[in-house]
């Protein structure tokens, strides 16, 4: 009987050696280019100094974002593989409500911020 650190570990050596695979499927699809980015341009150093931090936050408040759905999702694939131990489905639900919660404050933080951001636009725009 496989437990779920036995899985965890499985899925995580998968990952670990399909990587070099992918990054270079990536390479070879753009030769001058390693990481598939093309052509990011952020202009952080010609924009004004609130509009890059607008970007700066932005970013930021998106990563937070795919950390907390993938927290969410860790929770669900925790739930389904945990066959009927309670112990584990409370722990799966406590990181399912953990990472709702995280994306409602991350969603707040982003309302907020954009609410300051166009407030403080408009203010010294005049």
């Amino acid at each position: 009987m496989m437990g779920g650190g036995d899985i965890m570990k499985k899925i995580f050596y998968t990952l670990m050696f399909a990587m070099p695979a992918m990054l270079n499927s990536t390479k070879a699809l753009a030769q001058d280019d390693p990481f598939g980015l093309g052509d990011v341009d952020t202009e952080l150093g010609e924009k004004d100094l609130k509009e890059s931090i607008s970007a700066i936050i932005n970013v930021i408040l998106g990563f937070l974002g795919i950390l907390a759905t993938v927290i969410i999702l860790l929770g669900g694939f925790k739930w389904m593989t945990s066959q009927g131990n309670s112990e584990k489905v409370d722990e799966a639900k406590n990181l399912i409500k953990n990472g709702i919660i995280g994306l409602v404050i991350i969603f707040s933080a982003f309302a907020i911020s954009s609410f300051v951001i166009s407030s403080m636009f408009e203010a010294t725009s005049e």
